[in-house]
């Protein structure tokens, strides 16, 4: 869906409603309310539906508070607001607001947009969940949060320092084992980076060190570095290896530093990564208002996955006030291109960050409850945890339907149910939703709390 010729609801310039999309609002309005109101909507040809979302909702607010870390996965956020999507559905005060790491994510959302805070953000997917729980905030605190939306499938990476270039590290690490141990063995520090524990990147991390028999909490030290700060702490020595997102890695080999062992994607095929998750108070208060936020992103999510539109993407992503990186360290990764710095290249990946192709938009529940499954299994939630309970309250799934629907998304896009079923990784493992004690008793290496 691309927003070329189609007018937008308010004058961007001063924020208000010009006269003639009042009577454009007032005419559709009443026709709307003729032919059945929001239920014909579907009638409408697209570039007209938009108009005609914001004629028939009464949005409680224009305005949300929306925090982002310095990742190309948080694009779909950056379009939106440079395409203008958030002013097309009506959301002409949205702020999306740079977060220094995500531990400052987790305490502006603590605090909330009233307090200086914000209402949401592009964030780790099972962090909504740690900070409802308590889990990871200041005494103890439970934030109720929702998930609304998978902001994109896979497209992380795990680098490692050219002091191991002659391995050629891979998706097997078993030759990575033997060299941290005889580092460590030497008396050397031996540290693997993650950016919050408990979040995807520190799953991936561990899920790639143990499938190799290396416990990631005895024979290497896991610290947190915000994303942004990874390839100086690199290149200073402070760390072996370190998991996130683009531009990063690709700015890793660039600065020639290190290189890229794997892309996430080869340990779990179109894995779930971040969402857009809000308080759950500032969505129950403003539902509609959450429509159109949803409206907005799932619309950059199309523009964002066209193969066309990435080297503009890019560009966007590059800009100061949003990742502020060179584009030469962000264009080849998101046109799907992998140069792993080992001469090995792999043009087109199967493994590349998906947006919204392959339902990648879809908050799948059965997503959320691997990664509570995961965070039991190293100890971050304890093992009496209510993971179906808890992952029904928090994942609200059935307010993307609604913004699909709002959106006459295809039903091809539109899971049939809320489960993508059994998962397979890459060293033959398999997660089912329906038992996923028998999953969690299949690790070898584990810490239930």
């Amino acid at each position: 869906m691309d927003n070329k010729n189609i007018p937008d609801t308010q004058d961007p310039t001063t924020d208000k409603t010009s006269p003639t999309q009042m009577n454009r609002r007032k005419l559709l309005k009443t026709s709307l309310t003729a032919l059945g109101g929001a239920a014909a909507l579907g009638i409408l040809p697209s570039g007209l539906r938009s108009i005609a979302y914001a004629a028939t909702s009464t949005l409680e607010t224009t305005k949300a508070k929306l925090g982002f870390i310095a990742l190309t996965d948080a694009a779909p956020l950056f379009v939106a607001a440079e395409k203008g999507f958030f002013a097309k559905y009506g959301m002409t005060g949205v702020e999306v607001l740079k977060q220094s790491s995500w531990g400052t994510t987790r305490d502006n959302l603590v605090l909330g947009s009233d307090k200086n805070g914000i209402d949401g953000a592009h964030i780790l997917t099972p962090m909504p969940y740690l900070i409802a729980t308590g889990a990871v905030t200041a005494n103890k605190q439970q934030v109720p949060m929702y998930n609304l939306l998978r902001l994109n499938l896979a497209g992380q990476c795990i680098s490692v320092g050219k002091e191991y270039a002659d391995l050629k590290v891979g998706l097997d690490a078993s030759g990575f084992k033997k060299a941290i141990a005889a580092k460590k063995a030497s008396g050397k520090a031996v540290n693997a980076a993650v950016t919050f524990p408990g979040g995807t990147h520190d799953l991936w991390m561990r899920y790639w060190l143990s499938a190799a028999g290396i416990d990631p909490n005895k024979d290497i030290s896991t610290i947190v570095v915000p994303p942004p700060q990874m390839v100086a702490n690199m290149k200073v020595g402070s760390m072996d290896t370190f998991c996130v997102c683009e531009p990063w890695n690709e700015q890793l080999i660039n600065q020639k530093i290190g290189y890229t062992a794997l892309t996430t994607g080869e340990l779990w095929h179109n894995h779930p990564e971040k969402s857009l998750s809000l308080r759950a108070d500032w969505v129950d208060k403003n539902p509609n208002a959450t429509n159109a936020l949803l409206m907005a992103v799932m619309e950059a999510q199309m523009y964002c996955e066209k193969p066309e539109n990435r080297e503009e993407v890019a560009k966007i992503c590059a800009d100061r006030k949003w990742i502020g990186a060179p584009f030469k360290d962000i264009i080849n990764r998101m046109k799907g291109d992998f140069d792993y710095g080992t001469g090995r290249v792999v043009k087109n990946s199967p493994e590349q960050m998906r947006y919204w192709a392959d339902q990648a938009s879809y908050p799948f529940k059965s997503h959320d409850l691997w990664f509570l499954t995961e965070d039991i299994r190293w100890g971050y939630l304890p093992a009496n945890t209510d993971t179906k309970a808890l992952v029904d309250k928090v994942n609200r799934e059935d307010l993307w339907r609604k913004a699909a629907a709002d959106l006459s998304v295809p039903a091809a896009d539109i899971p049939a149910s809320s489960s993508r079923g059994v998962e397979t990784f890459f060293d033959g493992k398999v997660f089912d939703p329906e038992n996923p004690k028998a999953y969690l008793d299949s690790l070898a290496i584990k810490y239930l709390a």
